[in-house]
């Protein structure tokens, strides 16, 4: 009993794992933002031993990493044949950024109670939420990624400050920073999508390290969620070059307001 008892968590696991990295390849992000209340419920829906906020973020962080890096290797052999999509010195500004940001919050996590972690999770959510909703200029959808440009400063403190605050809950910061790249920089959808995974990989590769030097990754649980993370973003990443860009832009803002919704109702009640 035991045994089937222990299959079955793992197997739980790899469908979390799974269902973040795919909505990772779909919409460009890295899976915690759904992650999160996944695997903070889940495992005791089915009767099993919860994990505390601060091994989610853990769990989660590691998930990002993989299904990140998956989603882009995805991306690039999708692309083959094609123009690319990815603006490298988007990703080499922010992504250092994060980078550095998301060091810094994962390491400061571990001084953090549960209740807060939850907390600015659920601000995160929100935030992301109304930035979603603010209307962009569609003429801009077309651009090629030579001739897009942006507020540098404004590009690297965003990134900066997303990367504390996701490298606290264990996320790659992409559900806060597509929006950012969307309203404020005015970065065209797909090149948006296409670029927000290789930054949510080295705000990953910041947080990754934060979190094993806190060590609270529970190991065997991170492994299978890995092993879901990187079967479901390819998935997601073919999926994503075959839908309209309106039709991901809600997706990802329905994707966020409900778990926002959930976070706070937890929160609160």
């Amino acid at each position: 009993m035991e045994i089937v008892n222990m299959v079955l968590e793992y197997f739980i696991m790899i469908c979390i794992g799974l269902v973040g990295s795919f909505f990772s390849g779909l919409l460009g992000i890295g899976g915690a933002i759904i992650n999160f209340p996944l695997l903070l419920y889940v495992p005791e829906w089915f009767g099993f031993t919860g994990f505390t906020p601060k091994e989610v973020a853990s769990i989660s962080m590691l998930q990002v990493f993989f299904a990140s890096l998956s989603g882009m290797v995805s991306n690039r052999i999708s692309s083959k044949g094609g123009p690319s999509l990815v603006h490298k010195r988007l990703v080499l500004q922010m992504g250092l950024s994060t980078l550095i940001g998301s060091l810094i919050g994962s390491v400061a996590s571990s001084f953090l109670n549960s209740a807060t972690i939850n907390m600015i999770y659920g601000f995160l959510a929100v935030i992301a939420v109304v930035m979603m909703v603010i209307p962009t200029k569609a003429s801009s959808e077309n651009k090629p990624v030579t001739e897009v440009t942006y507020n540098v400063l404004l590009a690297v403190s965003a990134a900066f400050l997303v990367g504390i605050v996701s490298g606290i809950v264990g996320a790659g910061g992409a559900f806060i920073l597509i929006p950012i790249m969307l309203t404020l920089l005015k970065i065209p959808t797909r090149i948006t999508i296409a670029s927000s995974l290789a930054i949510v990989f080295l705000s990953a590769v910041g947080g990754v390290t934060g979190k094993l030097t806190a060590g609270d990754i529970p190991v065997w649980p991170a492994v299978f969620a890995v092993i879901g993370s990187l079967l479901g973003a390819p998935l997601g990443t073919y999926l994503s070059r075959r839908m309209n860009v309106k039709m991901l832009r809600y997706a990802l803002v329905v994707l966020i307001a409900v778990t926002a919704v959930k976070i706070w109702i937890d929160i609160l009640v």
